[in-house]
């Protein structure tokens, strides 16, 4: 049989994994994967496995709060990942085989009150000290106000950069412009790399909550539509500049929400160019179709869609949604995982 990982990667697509699980970095390694992404979700279940029950109990004995085992485990994680794909990014030149880390998600937890300057200061200095003197992790921002702020600086200060939580034209734009603006106050911008998340499946669930005017033929098409128009955006952008390295588009969220959709939804309509970031789950289901894949990514559906799309479909309106229920589903995993940790501490720490 075909593998079906493999013919995607063929026809143009970097095939990234959404997940820091070091038996599943390896496994995805071996089917061609050539990055990864952490959050908290995964760090939290990899924790709660109790495959690193010996680490964190070292961590307690040497008195670290909840925090800073936090921190310090996904720290350990992702270099053991960026360890996995760093022979990718010596042969690339810097152009893979990178590690996403995310910056605390919990700087955007509205109940904190925590003012828009200290918020893009604290980006800053986090992104610095996670960052700095990393040849292959890229730092996760996210694309709110406060993660916009900061993106000239980090870029200007030599910090590889993902941006995530994009959902529309306005706030890739203002993403892309903050960082090369910030790269060009670089000396060199031999090792100048830059990525931009676009999640799809998400809007797909917006739509068919909130647009409910869109015909069948353009229901689940509007999150393919607006990614395939950034990309091309990002691409013509690029075009021209002489940059050694690619600056991409990263298809996030590419597993599919609704039962009756067929698992390589996204990963087909977005085969061809950039990075795919799947869930392990959706690269099992994907590989296990043996089908043959080709570039569809600069493919459109009907203009008749695409128009209607236009027509039905506010920007302002899906980004405010997808912005409030992306910052609930950024902060609320942070939290529980340090809840977690703190179950762990119970369970882990000297006398019980």
């Amino acid at each position: 049989m075909t593998s079906a990982l493999r013919s995607l990667i063929d026809c143009g697509t970097k095939l990234w994994l959404d997940s820091i699980d070091p038996e599943l970095v390896k496994k995805n390694r071996a089917l061609g994967a050539t990055g990864a992404t952490s959050n908290p979700i995964i760090i939290s279940d990899l924790i709660r496995t109790g495959r690193f029950d010996s680490e964190l109990a070292d961590r307690i004995k040497h008195g670290l709060d909840d925090d800073a085992i936090c921190w310090e485990t996904t720290d350990k994680l992702v270099h053991e990942a960026q360890r996995v794909f760093l022979p990718v990014w010596e042969e690339t030149r810097g152009n893979d085989g990178y590690v996403s880390f995310e910056l605390d998600p919990l700087l955007e937890d509205p109940t904190n009150g925590i003012p828009l300057a200290a918020r893009t200061a604290r980006y800053l200095e986090l992104g610095k000290k996670w960052g700095a003197g990393q040849k292959n992790r890229m730092i996760k921002v996210p694309a709110t106000p406060a993660g916009l702020a900061v993106l000239e600086d980090l870029a200007a200060a030599g910090i590889t950069i993902n941006v995530t939580l994009i959902f529309t034209e306005r706030q890739y734009y203002a993403a892309r412009e903050a960082i090369w603006r910030g790269a060009q106050r670089r000396k060199d911008l031999t090792g100048f790399k830059s990525v931009y998340s676009i999640f799809v499946s998400r809007v797909d669930v917006y739509t068919e909550e909130h647009c409910k005017a869109l015909t069948p033929q353009a229901q689940g098409l509007v999150g393919i539509v607006n990614v395939k128009k950034l990309w091309r955006e990002n691409q013509a952008f690029w075009k021209g500049k002489g940059l050694p390295l690619q600056q991409e588009i990263i298809f996030a969220s590419t597993g599919t929400k609704k039962q009756e959709d067929p698992p390589d939804k996204y990963v087909e309509a977005l085969a061809g160019s950039d990075i795919q970031t799947n869930p392990p789950a959706t690269n099992d289901a994907v590989e296990k179709l043996g089908r043959t894949y080709v570039r569809r990514v600069d493919q459109m559906p009907s203009d008749a869609i695409v128009r209607e799309i236009e027509q039905k479909v506010s920007p302002e309106s899906l980004e405010e949604v997808l912005m409030r229920e992306g910052i609930d589903k950024f902060v609320k995993p942070q939290k529980a995982l340090l809840a977690t940790i703190k179950e762990k501490r119970a369970l882990l720490a000297p006398g019980h």
